[in-house]
Formats: C-alpha cells, structure tokens, sequence
C-alpha cells in the first residue's frame, strides 16, 4: 500500500502544526497497566512525529504535553509524567542536535518542579542556535490562562502609560501571547477521538483545520501524521470568503 507521503504537494505543507495527544491512559488501561505505562510509550510518537515534520520541512509542531488542569489528576500519575519529562529531555538530546530541532516552551512552566525547570531550560539553550524545526511543548498550559495573562499585562502596560486602548488590535494582543512571534497553526491534530479542543490554543486556532483521528496517541506513528497532512491539503481554507473569490472563472 502506497505511502501517504506519495501524495502529499510539498508546496502545500502547513508552517504550524499542533497536536493535542490524548489517549494515552486507555492505551495502557487496554493492556491492563497503570496509566504512567501510555505516557512512557507515547515517547516514542513524540519522536515520530517530530521526526516526520522535521521530513516534511514543517516549521513549527506545538504539542499539548501537559495543561494547568492535569494539575488535579492524581499525583503519582503528575510526578510520574514529570520524571519522565526530565528523563526523556535527557536521553534525546542528542537526538535533537542531530537533527537541528530548536525546543521551546509555552506555559506557566514556573509551576513545575525545580528538576524539570532546569532540565527544560538547559535543552532549551543546548538547541537555541539550531535551524531545523521549533518544537514547542505545552506545559502547564492552557488556552484561558494564557489570555487572561495577557489582558493583565495589556492592562499593566495602559495604566503605566507603556500604551493606550486605542492601540489594542489583533496584531498587537498576538504579542502578548505565550506565541507571540510564531504563525498560528493550521493544522490541529486531536488522538482518541474526542470531539473538543481542551483550553488548548483558543486565541491561535481561529482558522485551524482540526483533524480528529480515533488512533490512541501511543499507536500514532509517522503515517498517521502524513495522512493527516494529505488530509488537510484536500481542504480549501476561505477564511469567510467563498469558493468563488478564491477561484474566480477563468483564472
């Protein structure tokens, strides 16, 4: 069976993609393990598909690793997931230098343990001067914290005279978001079938095209990410025009 990647148009490639990865404890709960048992094996789709986007020349893949409300899950599930960031950050290094992948974080990341706020820091300056793909973590994020710290400062700035409201449009909200400076993605990727976008990215995903796949994140592999490639390359994206003024007769 012929690859997806056959009939992907390189032309056509989205700069920004993101996932939401979910599913990862009713993977391990169907093989009768404990929950952290899907995290440690989904590293290995996190390393597919950054590997994938890293062939497809994708600029930017964000994914939602860990939101402000896993916060409430219980807490050896929340100190496992944390070791096993630092422990992965670690072992894949390398891996990252080789392929010039530049990591970044967007998120209330001083909330984390000590450990993974070193850790993440001295990944993040190790890959600083690579020029491949930015690869973003979400990590104690979410979509209403992140604008809600935004209209703070925003509200800080105008009553210390920095700026005023009449100054306040699109462009200027999108620099004082945790992505201020990176394009906003046009693909969404959503695992497990879930029909909802969990707080994630509200500001960015506006125009997104959200492709929902039952696949459990664990079992998400490099074709999975190209036939959601191909997938959004099918779609006319009008941004509220139509079909007509994106394709006039005769062009």
């Amino acid at each position: 069976m012929a690859s997806y990647r056959e009939h992907i148009v390189p032309e056509r490639i989205p700069q920004h993609i993101a996932v939401i990865m979910d599913g990862n404890g009713r993977w391990a709960k169907k093989k009768g393990a404990l929950r952290i048992f899907g995290h440690r094996n989904a590293v290995q789709s996190v390393k597919d598909v950054t590997e994938a986007c890293g062939e497809l020349g994708v600029k930017y893949l964000t994914l939602y690793a860990f939101s402000t409300e896993n916060w409430a899950r219980p807490k050896d599930e929340v100190d496992g997931l944390m070791e096993l960031l630092v422990n992965t950050l670690k072992k894949e290094i390398k891996t990252l230098m080789d392929n010039q992948v530049k990591l970044k974080t967007i998120g209330d990341t001083q909330h984390l343990p000590l450990d993974c706020q070193k850790n993440l820091q001295w990944a993040i300056q190790e890959t600083s001067q690579n020029d491949g793909l930015t690869l973003i973590l979400a990590l104690s994020y979410s979509g209403r914290w992140e604008i809600t710290k935004a209209l703070k400062q925003i509200a800080s700035d105008i009553h210390q005279g920095k700026t005023n409201p009449e100054a306040i449009t699109e462009n200027f909200i999108q620099n004082y978001l945790e992505t201020a400076g990176i394009p906003d993605p046009e693909l969404l990727i959503r695992t497990s079938g879930e029909m909802r976008v969990s707080n994630f990215l509200l500001w960015q995903i506006a125009y997104s095209e959200l492709y929902i796949t039952p696949t459990l994140w664990p079992d998400f592999r490099k074709e999975n990410l190209f036939e959601a490639v191909w997938a959004y390359q099918q779609r006319e994206r009008r941004f509220g025009k139509t079909s007509e003024q994106l394709n006039p007769v005769g062009t």
